[in-house]
């Protein structure tokens, strides 16, 4: 039986709304933090999903990191109760940084910008 393509991505949108809804509403874990998922990737017979999260505003997001991939269990199960199926898919979860990469990136280039401009004033002088 072939599965249905834009099921996956389907699946996947759902799974990115449901998770940051069930982590803050459902299990309420201060160590946890607030959940940004940035991407859910569904194999094709949809019985594994990668979830790419990051943690806004948090000083340790490795630590809020292992304390999330700790409760992939609860997650999981509670996925399965709003999803309304009797075996949700399989999550690992995925610590994505791609964000705070970017952040140091634009800060290095904004100090190269800034050294730039005070080579040029300097110049002028």
């Amino acid at each position: 039986m072939k599965k249905n393509p834009n099921g996956a991505a389907r699946l996947s949108s759902l799974i990115a709304r449901l998770i940051p809804e069930i982590i803050l509403r459902d299990i309420k874990n201060p160590r946890v933090g607030l959940v940004s998922v940035n991407e859910v990737r569904v194999n094709s017979d949809h019985s594994l999903a990668k979830v790419y999260v990051s943690f806004l505003g948090a000083k340790y997001p490795r630590q809020n990191f292992a304390e999330l991939c700790s409760l992939k269990g609860l997650v999981r199960s509670r996925l399965s109760k709003k999803l309304g199926v009797y075996k949700a898919p399989e999550i690992t979860f995925v610590l994505d940084e791609s964000f705070d990469v970017a952040e140091s990136l634009e800060e290095a280039l904004k100090k190269e910008e800034n050294d730039l401009a005070s080579l040029g004033a300097k110049d002028e002088k």
